[in-house]
């Protein structure tokens, strides 16, 4: 098992439950830092764990190609993230988040790889900066890699889900720093925000990848919260002062449109869109997997919601975290 981006939130977690649940042969953690790698390997030491750690980029696509020789499997979670960042560094995000996706794609077929799965945003569905553009055609290369790949049979799937509890330039590490000084800034009262923990996304993505034939994108059920509450449950009581919204930023956050709708499939704790493309049976597929189709005007978004998080329930999760 491979994971690009191993040594950030998600893949540091994701490592973790994987060593300790699932005993793999060997885990490849791939990243740019070697400061994170240091720090990890102090945790999950090369001598008592089967963990190999390379130094590389996703840009470097014959790095990629070395790295992935033997590999069955691989979760790409490497990207630029940063809204505000990307808006002010288009080309390099670009770079990144497409044409490392691609080298991704490509060292996988290569390698004669097994399964890929790609994790996403919510930024990705009907996207409005270039974080989530990136995202979006990042997810296509993902779901035609299934149909262009040739005589090798890796299946590449894709995971969407929204803001991570916790992790690395959430809104919770900000507010918990702003709390220092007396006052939270807002962007907006009305704001709302799918929430998972980080445990919740790496068991998704494990079982996504169980799943997967090649060509999904799978999104999970999971509950909304408004931005004042979340306020609340960090610093209760403290003033706030609206700042109005960043460059980039939606007022509430979708993981499936109208448009995607047509294609999509509800499961009991999950959705999936199908690929919008010849070469996938969509009657095969709701056969064997027993999908239901949504409504013509279904979509899936945090504004919207049927499942919400309470002041007590995020207090619940952040004392948890």
């Amino acid at each position: 098992m491979l994971i690009t981006g191993g040594t950030g939130s998600f893949g540091k977690r994701f490592v973790s439950r994987l060593v300790e649940l699932h005993e793999p042969a060997e885990v490849v953690v791939v990243s740019r830092d070697e400061l994170k790698q240091f720090e990890m390997r102090e945790q999950y030491p090369t001598d008592k764990t089967p963990i190999r750690y390379f130094l590389g980029d996703i840009r470097d696509k014959e790095r990629l190609f070395r790295i992935c020789h033997g590999v069955d499997y691989i979760v790409h979670a490497a990207a630029l993230k940063q809204v505000p960042t990307a808006e002010f560094n288009p080309s390099e995000v670009i770079k990144t988040n497409i044409i490392g996706s691609e080298n991704v794609i490509e060292a996988a077929l290569e390698n004669d790889v097994k399964k890929v799965i790609a994790l996403s945003t919510d930024k990705a569905c009907s996207p409005i900066n270039l974080y989530g553009a990136t995202k979006l055609a990042s997810d296509k290369l993902f779901a035609a890699a299934n149909h262009w790949q040739g005589s090798h049979e890796t299946k590449f799937g894709v995971v969407r889900y929204g803001n991570v509890v916790g992790s690395r330039g959430s809104v919770i590490p900000f507010f918990q720093e702003k709390k220092k000084e007396g006052v939270l800034p807002i962007t907006d009262k009305r704001m709302t925000r799918f929430w998972i923990t980080l445990d919740q996304g790496v068991e998704f993505v494990m079982s996504s990848m169980k799943r997967m034939h090649g060509g999904e994108l799978f999104i999970p059920k999971i509950p909304s919260m408004n931005i004042m509450d979340l306020a609340e449950a960090i610093a209760p009581g403290l003033p706030t002062k609206i700042v109005g919204i960043r460059p980039g930023e939606k007022l509430h956050e979708v993981m499936i449109s109208t448009d995607d709708a047509i294609n999509t499939l509800e499961y009991k704790n999950y959705y999936v869109i199908q690929p919008a493309q010849p070469w996938w049976d969509n009657l095969e597929f709701v056969d064997i997997t027993g999908g239901l189709k949504v409504g013509e005007q279904f979509s899936y978004s945090s504004e919207s919601n049927n499942m919400w998080l309470s002041v007590q329930d995020l207090q619940d999760i952040l004392a948890g975290d």
